[in-house]
């Protein structure tokens, strides 16, 4: 029988002796303690971090878990550092939820809090997709906002994002500072909260169209859209806010065959149709496949719960539906919008795009081919959101994006958007059958001009207190004794971001990153071949990103160079001991 863990323990008394806490959760609190003692540990031997993304976690009671009196403390000390950092004014926020178990009362709580603590509260109504909530952050004058979602967890999960004044997540130095204010909230007794939703601002659903408005001012080719408006568009919202937008901003681009995979489409925090609401799994994306294959579609797209993420299912040289990762998705946005844009001339030299370290080094190579700049930023929609502020106003903002399938188009929003990316991806669907081609055509293409740039993403998922330790272990084994050779191919270079240091193995010289620290490796092979290495600053999980490269000489050569870039990838995943 497991013992009881005496931090555990130390909280939950805390809470057993507070009197802000409910009877009911005490008396929840001491029937786990008889009764699960594992779960009680799990469920107490921390409080739960609110960490530089903000709080994630599972929802239950105890300090370690996502409840209301967890959501309350945080969002106590996030208000205290909003006041103190806006000394003298008026101080606004913005807040909205996603379709989770909770996530309404939390939003609630989270206005609630807000608002006692003096701060003029915009509450959503209704739930609403996370690009529309940054949006709102700079549209209302805001100098924070938060959004209630924990995006494409499993149903158990919830979590808390919180923003700054630009609409981007909080990034140095707002994101230790609001930590260090977080942990200074010990007891629930320093909390205050108001009894009702009194003075504070509801955001009805006529601001849907503001926001749309913006979305739709991104069309490149209105006229190819008319011409094309019936191609056949698959849609699931995998239960959750796209289905309040995408829709309709479809609509608004011109798209009139819209198929919406109607089992998804129910709101629900319980994902009954699919274990995890994620886009990048096939198991989630298996309906909307179905319903694509039945009406022969051009497109699947599909939106993770708060409509920040698309995944996309397109047909292959075979007629065949497959997955559409999210560096190929970026990169055939980021080849249509500067192509586009330079053949209209509206490339005036001063544009520059943004992705992050792990994504597919061939968004660089079409950036640069364009004449237009590219950066790399770590990996994190919010330093995106970041390299936009640094650069307002001196250079201007194409696009941007992640391989975990988030792009962003244009300032207005400063964190990946679904709703746009849909329609951007419908448009180049158009585009692409203007000149009898299929979206996967033009993938192809660009292979062909570019080179053939293979990715692939390996996630292994570690519970728990032991399974963080498991984590933190992997991570410094392989700053101890890093592999000198991957599958015959000799490792050349070494970036450490936790040590800043760019190590070249074959001069066997060091040289300063110029980027702040972060617990991130990556192994670069003599052929050009990638392996990068990072802990998930939100879920439970370690990160191995594979990247390959090989030139295409002919399209009728791409399955047999898949064929042999899958099996690169695959000895390297073996030999580093992941299989």
């Amino acid at each position: 029988m497991a013992n009881i863990d005496l931090t555990a323990q130390k909280n939950a008394e805390q809470w057993l002796g507070s009197d802000a806490i409910d009877s009911l959760t005490k008396a929840s609190i001491k029937d786990m303690m008889q009764n699960n003692i594992e779960q009680f540990n799990e469920s107490f031997y921390r409080n739960l971090e609110f960490g530089t993304g903000g709080l994630r976690g599972i929802m239950g009671i105890g300090t370690n878990r996502m409840n209301e009196y967890t959501v309350a403390m945080a969002t106590q000390g996030f208000a205290n550092y909003i006041i103190e950092s806006n000394p003298n004014k008026e101080i606004k926020a913005v807040i909205s939820f996603d379709n989770r178990n909770n996530s309404k009362e939390f939003a609630q709580i989270t206005a609630r809090v807000m608002a006692a603590n003096g701060i003029k509260v915009f509450l959503f109504k209704e739930l609403r997709p996370t690009p529309e909530l940054s949006y709102a952050v700079r549209y209302f004058g805001c100098d924070a906002g938060v959004m209630l979602t924990a995006s494409h967890n499993p149903k158990d999960y919830n979590g808390y994002k919180a923003y700054w004044n630009d609409g981007g997540q909080l990034v140095s130095p707002h994101d230790t500072l609001v930590i260090e204010k977080v942990m200074k909230i010990t007891d629930y007794s320093q909390v205050k909260i108001q009894e009702n939703l009194d003075n504070i601002t509801i955001i009805e659903k006529s601001f849907d169209d503001i926001y749309l408005e913006e979305v739709l001012k991104l069309s490149l080719n209105p006229q190819i859209i008319k011409k094309h408006s019936d191609i056949k568009i698959c849609y699931t919202p995998l239960h959750g806010t796209g289905i309040t937008l995408v829709p309709k901003a479809l609509e608004m681009y011109g798209f009139k065959n819209i198929n919406i995979v109607s089992q998804q489409a129910i709101i629900d925090g319980n994902f009954p149709s699919c274990k995890s609401p994620n886009p990048e799994e096939h198991s989630a994306m298996e309906m909307g496949i179905n319903l694509a294959k039945e009406i022969d579609a051009d497109i699947l797209l599909a939106t993770d719960p708060d409509a920040d993420r698309v995944g996309i299912a397109v047909k292959d040289q075979s007629d065949e539906f497959i997955l559409i990762n999210g560096n190929q998705t970026a990169t055939v946005l980021t080849y249509y919008i500067l192509k586009n844009l330079k053949e209209n001339s509206k490339l005036k030299g001063n544009e520059y795009t943004i992705k992050t370290i792990v994504t597919s080094e061939l968004i660089k190579k079409v950036s640069e081919s364009f004449g237009v700049k590219n950066y790399d930023v770590f990996t994190g929609f919010k330093f995106i959101a970041d390299k936009i502020l640094q650069l307002e106003g001196k250079e201007k903002y194409i696009c941007g994006g992640e391989e975990s399938y988030g792009f962003s188009i244009g300032d207005f929003v400063r964190d990946k958007d679904a709703v746009s990316a849909c329609c951007m991806i419908a448009e180049v669907c158009a585009w692409a059958k203007e000149q009898g081609k299929t979206f996967f055509d033009i993938l192809l293409d660009i292979y062909l001009e570019y080179g053939f740039f293979k990715e692939e993403l390996i996630s292994i998922t570690k519970q728990g207190k032991q399974g963080a330790e498991e984590i933190q272990n992997m991570m410094l084994a392989f700053r101890k004794n890093p592999p000198k050779t991957l599958i015959g191919l000799e490792v050349v270079r070494i970036k450490d971001y936790q040590k800043q240091l760019n190590i070249d193995l074959k001069n066997n010289t060091e040289e300063a990153l110029d980027f702040p620290k972060s617990n991130v490796l990556q192994f670069f092979l003599e052929d050009g071949s990638k392996v990068s290495v990072r802990p998930s600053g939100t879920e439970p999980k370690i990160k191995f990103y594979f990247g390959v490269y090989n030139k295409l000489h002919s399209i009728e050569d791409y399955p047999e160079l898949l064929k042999k870039a899958n099996e690169k990838i695959s000895r390297i995943i073996g030999e580093l001991g992941l299989k």
